[in-house]
């Protein structure tokens, strides 16, 4: 399975994901991937790098590696574009920046809504209202998420997203949505990995007929950096998964990897490393049995790494959870 069904379209089921590629090396990344035969772009306005992103793209473009038609991109809406007032000045500022008429796929951020910053005051926002305040912290302006939602499907008819959907949405928050939803959504995108497979919540969304793709899938190698994990953390050490590493004769990467694809989610792993690029598209030419598939769901602890209810408070001065 190379690519997952959205809404009786075709999705990538590997995408090239931006969190985190630095500003200056974006656009190099996203025309390597392209190169190396990514397809799937998993963007957002909080990366701080679509303008570079859109510079790879036009290469690739340009250079005649991939026709628009091609390529399936994501954006997200931040925290601080909740009002439905902004929903579509954010969702335009994404396209200015990726230098693209449409985007294949739109998704909401967080359900966390934060008071508006001008972009003319400071873009991307990130998460502090006032950075030079005495104690600066997240300002919380709360906005319904269904009429968050509603200014959302606003955007398929006008042209400017062909599917929307959620990031970081938990079952409540699904069965509400589904039940306000006009255009219903799309992609559920969650943290999944072997330490917290989200078994549920995948099976869940996947009964209401909505794809999952699964960001973080190698689990804790993105965190580190952020010191909200540890190199000892990492899924790729556990012992079961070199075991089957060997056996198929593949790196613990794609290994786990390809158990992301083979349960049916799309997985988006970020590698600022050209090398790596073409690794973690090698997932396509062997199969993992069952038992090996539950052996690796068995490493489950519901371990999440990115975990509002913690780095809220820890970085940004509010204790918000949206996770029990």
């Amino acid at each position: 399975m190379t690519s997952i069904n959205v809404k009786q379209q075709q999705m990538p089921a590997v995408g090239f994901g931006l969190w985190k590629i630095a500003k200056d090396d974006t656009a190099e990344m996203v025309f390597n991937a392209i190169k190396a035969g990514y397809r799937h772009l998993d963007s957002a306005a909080d990366y701080g790098n679509e303008t570079q992103a859109g510079e790879g793209i036009r290469r690739a473009l340009a250079q005649g590696l991939c026709t628009r038609q091609d390529l399936w991109i994501t954006s997200k809406l931040w925290n601080t574009f909740h009002h439905p007032q902004h929903v579509r000045e954010a969702c335009e500022k994404s396209l200015s920046d990726l230098g693209l008429d449409y985007l294949d796929l739109y998704l909401i951020h967080f359900p966390i809504s934060l008071k508006y910053v001008p972009m003319a005051e400071r873009y991307p926002p990130e998460w502090i209202f006032d950075p030079r305040a005495e104690r600066p912290e997240m300002t919380i302006d709360p906005v319904p998420l269904a009429d968050t939602w509603h200014a959302m499907e606003a955007l398929v008819p006008a042209g400017l997203v062909r599917n929307i959907g959620v990031c970081n949405y938990n079952s409540a928050l699904l069965h509400d949505l589904m039940a306000y939803a006009r255009i219903k959504p799309a992609m559920l995108q969650i943290e999944s990995h072997p330490y917290l497979t989200q078994q549920r919540l995948i099976r869940l969304a996947q009964h209401y007929d909505i794809a999952v793709t699964a960001f973080s899938p190698l689990g804790a190698g993105s965190y580190v950096e952020l010191s909200m994990a540890s190199d000892q953390d990492s899924v790729l050490q556990q012992a079961v998964v070199k075991d089957i590493a060997r056996r198929v004769q593949r790196t613990p990467a794609q290994v786990v990897l390809r158990w992301g694809v083979q349960r049916g989610t799309s997985v988006i792993p970020k590698t600022s490393r050209v090398e790596r690029l073409a690794e973690n598209l090698l997932v396509f030419d062997f199969t993992l049995s069952d038992d090996e598939m539950a052996a690796i769901s068995a490493l489950n602890q519901n371990r999440r790494f990115n975990d509002p209810g913690a780095f809220c408070e820890l970085a940004f001065g509010k204790f918000y959870p949206i996770y029990d």
